[in-house]
């Protein structure tokens, strides 16, 4: 089979997708974890000292991601399938934007800084407001015009680290502001092994739930693909819900990140158990409200899409099956925000396994016993309904502060303030 253009792009777009994770949502849940918890605790001169890990960290990270895709992208490449000329355009491509790791992993962790110290305004507008350069700065480098010449492929990478540029100039200037909660500074005190420690226990496991999530989809994928082109196209048109759920329950889950740390580093524990079930059950219905509506009306979602009828029906049994579930997956994934802020990610990841072994595991038996779609959504419906249950019955039962076992103290579904 030719490869072509687009395949190659998908293939070193994991990569940085996976980069990106990796620095906002996995480490950067770290950072942020760790200074809400050292504010709440009143340690501001530890607060101001992980400012400071977590940029030598990033360096650290981006260090990684910079010599492994320049001396691996070749050969990761051309085992994901990548050829000729287009693997030439996806290894220009990588090339660039990973020789710019760092400028990536310095704007997230400066971003998550800010966050933990309870400030989601400002990373919201940096990061919305460099689209507005982004968005026309990507065609000019790309195609050039006038005296800008044309610098094709690499000059989306380019576009791409000039946004991110442009964003962590704009978080290190507010940090050296007076406006700032914290100012990155060691005190004297040089690097200390117990505060990356206290990044790290978080952002490592936290990465390794990522990755299971990206295992889960990826074997769901597989199994779909036996099945047809038309089912796997129909699956790939309707999971896309699933990904747009993702930044709906970050919008929640971020400043659950800093409102639970900041009240366990004050040894608030009820008040962080309080912020996290309002915020998990306002999740949870969010979506919930939209896998039902996908699940009623699942034709004219997948109409925006294509308009073949083998993938309108795949499509449409995939929201009919899962859809419903959807409202555990927001309900489990703020959880797994909130436990983030608790500096306890070990049940979550749990979830996430069972996640993984129940969507591939039991979706593989159901393909050969011949179930056909309905028994893979079936089971991926069984597992985001699990990820929830596992999550929210851990931490009902006391998982951030010992042990779990049944939910038995009414402070822990308490709503009150």
């Amino acid at each position: 089979m030719t490869d072509t253009p687009g395949a190659s792009a998908r293939r070193m777009a994991f990569w940085l997708v996976m980069m990106q994770m990796m620095s906002a949502g996995a480490m950067g849940g770290g950072v942020a974890s760790a200074i809400a918890r050292a504010l709440g605790a009143q340690r501001r001169a530890d607060a101001d000292a992980l400012a400071v890990h977590a940029l030598v960290l990033a360096l650290g990270f981006a260090l990684l991601f910079t010599v492994g895709l320049w001396l691996g992208g070749p050969a990761l490449y051309r085992q994901m399938g990548g050829s000729g000329a287009s693997l030439q355009a996806a290894l220009t491509y990588s090339n660039w934007v990973f020789a710019g790791a760092l400028v990536v992993w310095l704007f997230n962790s400066l971003a998550a800084v800010v966050r933990g110290t309870g400030n989601m305004a400002l990373p919201a507008i940096v990061t919305s407001g460099g689209l507005f350069v982004l968005i026309p700065l990507s065609p000019l480098l790309i195609f050039g015009w006038g005296p800008v010449p044309a610098l094709g492929i690499a000059g989306g990478a380019v576009a791409l680290l000039v946004y991110y540029a442009g964003g962590m100039l704009a978080l290190a200037l507010y940090l050296r502001s007076p406006r700032s909660l914290i100012k990155p500074s060691l005190h004297g005190g040089g690097l200390r092994w117990p505060l990356a420690r206290d990044i790290l226990r978080v952002g490592l496991v936290a990465t390794v739930s990522a990755l299971a999530t990206n295992l889960t989809i990826g074997i769901a994928t597989a199994l779909v693909g036996r099945l047809g082109p038309a089912a796997i196209a129909g699956y790939g048109t309707a999971s896309r819900l699933e990904y747009l759920l993702v930044p709906l329950v970050f919008g929640l889950g971020a400043p659950l990140v800093a409102m639970v740390g900041t009240c366990i580093g004050a040894g608030r524990r009820e008040r962080a158990l309080q912020a996290t079930w309002v915020g998990a059950l306002i999740a949870g219905v969010l979506c919930e409200a939209v896998g039902l509506a996908a699940a009623c009306f699942p034709r004219p979602l997948l109409s925006l899409f294509g308009s073949d009828p083998a993938m309108l029906e795949a499509g449409s049994r995939y929201l009919q099956i899962v859809g419903p579930a959807y409202g555990f997956f927001g309900f489990g994934l703020a959880l797994y925000f909130a436990s983030q802020g608790a500096g306890r990610l070990a049940w979550p990841l749990l979830g996430n396994v069972v996640r993984l072994a129940v969507a591939g595991g039991v979706g593989w038996l159901a393909l050969a016993a011949g179930a056909g779609l309905a028994g893979i959504f079936a089971a991926q419906a069984v597992a985001l309904l699990l990820y929830g249950a596992v999550n929210g019955l851990a931490i009902a039962g006391g998982a951030w502060f010992g042990w779990p076992g049944r939910p038995r103290a009414p402070a822990y579904w308490a709503l009150r303030s």
